[in-house]
């Protein structure tokens, strides 16, 4: 139940859901013989959505998680820890196992373990089961990474998680049994403040080899057009709004369990 309310609840404040509940609030008024009223909720949905949904918002909150743990020069390790999220199953009409927008994960993971990294790779996640058959996430990416030159003998599979505290526990498990202290924690930019907060919560100290960044640092000062453009709304930048608010919600589910 908790994994269920934890996806649902917070797609009343995402802003897409938030601007929706505005406009069922002026529906409401305006039924009610309360137009001028109604105006309110109308302005704060078209507000919402024009925020949320600019490249400059999105990118300023994108970055404030982002810029928490970028790229270093990583040391070797004992394992390379992949957190689920990366791939999607060979259900019809996919002819094979597809990466996600996430999918920097498993491509980064496989390229350290090449470059000599670690001997071992964890691939940690599950497959929640309401939203649709299909194999653990885990397995997914471990026939991902086996095309991309990852022996199958390199690779510790956790196929239960359903949300990254499990990732931690159970990797946590893994490593113990396998007398596995030095980890590389493979996972995306925005991902990666919460994650390690979590695996520090429970005595985990992983060094992070973050991927999957959103925001870039341009090579070149922005033109006038590129700054006006950035100012337009953009599906693609509500998106990436909700998946920041969809961190910083998940922050401050984790603090009240006690989780980090």
């Amino acid at each position: 139940m908790f994994l269920f309310l934890s996806k649902l609840l917070p797609l009343f404040i995402y802003p897409l859901g938030l601007a929706l509940w505005m406009l069922v609030a002026a529906i409401v008024l305006i039924l009610r013989k309360r137009s001028r009223l109604a105006l309110i909720p109308i302005a704060l949905s078209v507000l919402i959505l024009l925020v949320g949904s600019s490249g400059a918002f999105s990118s300023f909150l994108v970055r404030s998680l982002e810029k928490q743990n970028l790229p270093q020069p990583l040391p070797n390790a004992q394992a390379i820890v992949v957190l689920g999220g990366a791939t999607q199953s060979a259900l019809p009409p996919r002819p094979w196992v597809e990466v996600s927008d996430e999918g920097d994960r498993v491509l980064y993971a496989a390229k350290l373990y090449r470059e000599g990294k670690a001997p071992k790779v964890i691939l940690s996640g599950g497959r929640i089961g309401w939203r649709g058959p299909g194999i653990s996430e885990a397995a997914d990416m471990a026939t991902f990474m086996e095309t991309m030159g990852v022996p199958r003998s390199a690779m510790l599979l956790e196929p239960n998680s359903l949300n990254t505290r499990e990732n931690a526990v159970n990797v946590q498990k893994i490593a113990e049994q396998n007398q596995i202290s030095q980890m590389l924690l493979v996972t995306s930019a925005m991902h990666m403040p919460r994650s390690l907060m979590i695996f520090q919560k429970l005595g985990m100290n992983p060094i992070p080899a973050t991927t999957d960044f959103i925001v870039t640092t341009p090579n070149q000062p922005p033109s006038v057009q590129s700054f006006l453009l950035n100012l337009l709304p953009e599906a693609e930048n509500l998106r990436s709004t909700t998946r920041a608010i969809k961190e910083y919600v998940g922050m401050v589910i984790y603090w009240l369990k006690g989780w980090i």
